[in-house]
């Protein structure tokens, strides 16, 4: 059995024939949109990425199943995984200075 908290292993799915096909069927179904920019009346066709609803390392079974795969693009996919994209390392969250800071 793959284990896709493995890079390697990862790498090798996310460069599949079978991925690539899926992920092509996926962007179409969602109109090439992102589907939670979507869902807030915004409309984002850059930077799309394919997010597993449950995750791949924990349901692998589901790695190509499309009713669990949805478009969404790199900012709300890095949102849904906590990971920020303002320098520093992406994966600690973004640290608040002020209390009151509001902006």
């Amino acid at each position: 059995m793959e284990d896709y908290n493995e890079y390697k292993e990862r790498k090798r799915f996310y460069n599949s024939k079978s991925w690539e096909n899926v992920r092509q069927q996926v962007l179409k179904r969602d109109n090439y949109e992102c589907t939670w920019c979507r869902e807030e009346g915004k409309v984002t066709t850059t930077g799309l990425e394919i997010d597993h609803i449950q995750e791949l390392q924990d349901r692998p079974d589901l790695k190509l199943e499309p009713d669990n795969l949805r478009t969404l693009c790199k900012a709300c996919h890095n949102k849904r995984h906590t990971r920020f994209q303002y320098g520093g390392n992406q994966f600690k969250p973004k640290e608040i200075k002020w209390k009151d800071e509001r902006w």
